[in-house]
């Protein structure tokens, strides 16, 4: 599909419809990198892990019938192995030709008109991102022994970071920056979590609807708390809701009563409790901690689970 397909007669506004029957809570994200690409434009993501990025990429690409290369941005990732190499052992009987360049990612791209996705982009070395520059700029590159490989119509630069993590990444060049439009990409609010906990979960039972929005409630309570510096994703709350209802199935709850005020384990209310369990499960590798805290990840799921199965309840029913 060329650009010109894309954008007329209100294509991208068809489009946008479209995906929006399958993306949640990212409505206005979507129309500025359906924007973006739509002028063929390159494009920078950057938000926290677990926000659609890669879902609305996946929507798009699919609409527009393009291939989507993953590439994952670390300190490995060379420019031969983003522009590709020649096979070694084809080199060994015939030499160097363009019949056995073994085309990387990069040039995948281009000559297929996909969208290059580099995920964790400010963790590739600046030699290899700055082998991006020519192919952005003009939508061409020159490979040696090969010759020049032109793009297709639709190929763009899509690259993600991560903008709370900042171990084993580098500064990006302005080079690099300034051909490249820059879309943030927060958490959703808790409504579309919950509603995207319950279509990707696809959760059913007695305690399912209070699963999802406490699992929803106690990961979103992650990214706030004062010891944490990054917290847990909707891909935590979507894992603690099929835990906790795993859990309800084993253990015979079928009631989800919110009041665990005799603590965990003396005699807490069962729902409750194989919520903590389910949070201890699901939600402790995958928050970080700031680095001044003297505390657990342990330690602080059970001061949330506190707040919202001790403090919360007892709000609304007084003292006992």
């Amino acid at each position: 599909m060329s650009d010109s397909d894309v954008t007329r007669g209100g294509e991208l506004a068809a489009v946008r419809a479209r995906i929006l029957s399958r993306v949640v809570g990212r409505e206005h994200e979507l129309e500025l990198a359906l924007a973006a690409v739509g002028a063929g434009r390159d494009l920078i993501l950057e938000g926290p892990p677990g926000t659609s990025k890669t879902t609305m990429l996946k929507a798009i690409t699919a609409e527009w019938g393009i291939p989507l290369l993953f590439v994952e941005g670390n300190g490995d990732l060379t420019p031969a192995k983003l522009i590709g190499h020649h096979n070694p052992a084809r080199v060994l009987r015939e030499d160097y030709s363009a019949d056995n360049f073994v085309a990387g990612p990069l040039v995948e791209a281009m000559e297929q008109g996909g969208f290059l996705y580099i995920e964790e982009f400010n963790r590739a070395p600046e030699d290899t991102l700055n082998t991006l520059l020519t192919a952005m700029a003009d939508r061409a590159i020159e490979v040696p022994r090969v010759g020049s490989v032109t793009a297709k119509s639709t190929f763009r630069v899509i690259a993600s970071m991560n903008p709370y993590d900042n171990v084993g990444t580098t500064r990006l060049s302005m080079s690099v920056s300034d051909r490249l439009n820059r879309i943030v990409v927060d958490y959703q609010d808790a409504a579309a979590e919950e509603r995207i906990v319950t279509l990707r979960g696809g959760i059913t039972g007695t305690v399912a609807e209070r699963v999802v929005v406490d699992a929803v409630a106690v990961t979103r309570a992650t990214r706030t708390h004062p010891a944490v510096r990054q917290g847990a994703s909707v891909r935590g709350a979507i894992d603690c809701a099929l835990i906790a209802n795993e859990l309800a199935e084993l253990r015979g709850v079928t009631d989800a009563v919110p009041d665990a005020r005799a603590g965990a384990g003396d005699g807490a209310a069962p729902y409750p409790e194989l919520m903590l369990d389910a949070m201890l499960v699901s939600l402790s590798g995958r928050i970080r901690l700031d680095e001044a805290a003297e505390t657990t990840p342990e330690r602080v799921l059970r001061e949330i689970w506190e707040d919202r199965f001790i403090l919360e309840p007892a709000t609304f029913t007084g003292p006992t």
